[in-house]
């Protein structure tokens, strides 16, 4: 049984080698195993299935953004707990808890960057922080954000990645549907132009709301996209859904999404839509 040894200078062990944790990820649509470095590079997308994972904030800014242009705005922006909720957990920890766990200070991220050096004000949402819930300072990050491009007079785009509204902020949180539909109404009176990214995924009151109203919506492959889940829609209608129901390619294909784009291609086609609708701000595409 020598094979199963290892022999170090002369020395006969058994100690096994320690492999570190993470190195590998397991795909949740193939079950293919992937080497994280492999992935990291295609940009969290398998290798196999081209299933996009779930991905960071941070992430999508770098993806999207040309390299050191990102200037964050009203980061200083913090919840409160007015109602003092409490479940299993007080909201005011579960917020420091999020906090220290995500490095952010709220569930979306925003500020002024380039693309391909056309300015842009973007948002970006992180299910990381309490699974994306839009709160009110979620929402008033959002509005701030398109006074901004309105001000400014640059193109809005928002990445979506949310499990609703935060129920610990009750009536509040919801307030928010309200406040942003409102905004986004009067930045499309004035011309503005707004590209509503969908990612995996955009549920409950942010569908209901700012999610849905792009003059452009994309989705990436295979996102969840719906105001309930699926699990709550069968069981309210007593009935079998349809095979990817309310997945991007389902949503495309019923009208509710304008394309489909892959990790890799947003930049381009964000860029490409900006220009093609003269929104990137030379005089020679000005109508």
């Amino acid at each position: 049984m020598s094979w199963f040894r290892r022999q170090k200078k002369g020395v006969v062990t058994t100690e096994k080698k320690q492999i570190p944790d993470g190195l590998w990820l397991k795909c949740e649509q193939c079950g293919e195993i992937l080497y994280r470095k492999e992935l990291e590079r295609n940009l969290y997308v398998c290798l196999k299935c081209q299933f996009h994972f779930r991905i960071r904030s941070s992430q999508y800014l770098s993806i999207l953004l040309d390299e050191g242009s990102f200037e964050e705005f009203n980061g200083n922006l913090v919840s409160a707990d007015p109602l003092k909720f409490k479940g299993l957990k007080k909201y005011s920890d579960q917020l420091k808890d999020a906090m220290k766990k995500t490095g952010l200070t709220e569930a979306v991220v925003t500020g002024k960057g380039r693309m391909d050096g056309i300015p842009v004000i973007l948002g970006v949402m992180d299910f990381a922080f309490i699974g994306g819930s839009m709160g009110s300072v979620v929402g008033e990050r959002v509005a701030r954000a398109t006074e901004r491009a309105m001000e400014e007079d640059l193109p809005l785009i928002i990445v979506s990645a949310s499990g609703g509204a935060r129920m610990m902020e009750g009536a509040l949180s919801l307030m928010q549907m309200a406040k942003t539909s409102a905004l986004l109404a009067k930045f499309s009176d004035r011309g503005g132009l707004y590209i509503s990214v969908l990612t995996n995924p955009t549920t409950g009151g942010v569908t209901a709301s700012y999610a849905m109203l792009g003059d452009i919506i994309l989705a990436e492959p295979g996102a969840l996209i719906g105001f309930a889940g699926p699990r709550v829609i069968k069981q309210t209608i007593g009935e079998d859904l349809p095979e990817g129901f309310q997945r991007s390619e389902f949503q495309l294909k019923h009208g509710f999404v304008d394309a489909i784009v892959p990790r890799a291609e947003l930049k381009q086609r964000i860029v490409q839509l900006i220009r093609l609708l003269g929104k990137d701000g030379k005089a020679e595409n000005i109508r």
